[in-house]
């Protein structure tokens, strides 16, 4: 029994909220300074660019979401398939939204992808975390 199950209720899931905060700083700092080594180092378009740093900011996230925040170690091995589909799904809805803001950002206001990147982060934070918490990475997953 970790720590966390020790809680009562509302402090778990306000552990949980803190947790799932870290992770997605670990995912949007690495993704970001992965935008910034593609844009800059390597000249690549906004599109390839958000696209690896996504990638690789969403490699980090899986496995903290997954092994940290939203653990449940019986299931682990038991229900990854059903994780992974999922997480795959919601992930690629949310490149192409998270591309589309950045880009609308930049050409319609002319708001640098660096700082549009901030805000497309703060809609993911709260809207990651209801996907992941009720469906991805929920206690009850059940193959659809």
């Amino acid at each position: 029994m970790t720590l966390k199950k020790k809680l009562p209720k509302n402090k778990q899931e306000f552990v949980q909220l803190v947790q799932y905060s870290i992770t997605g700083g670990a995912w949007f700092w690495s993704g970001y300074l992965m935008f910034a080594l593609c844009d800059q180092v390597f000249g690549l378009s906004l599109f390839w660019a958000k696209l690896i740093a996504n990638l690789f900011g969403l490699s980090v996230n899986f496995a903290l979401e997954r092994l940290w925040v939203f653990d449940d170690h019986k299931r682990r091995v038991k229900k990854l398939t059903i994780v992974t589909e999922r997480y795959i799904f919601i992930t690629i809805a949310n490149l192409f939204i998270d591309y589309l803001t950045v880009r609308i950002l930049r050409d319609s206001f002319g708001i640098t992808p660096y700082i549009g990147q901030f805000i497309s982060a703060g809609f993911f934070w709260g809207w990651n975390y209801l996907w992941y918490r009720y469906w991805v990475f929920a206690t009850n997953t059940k193959k659809a």
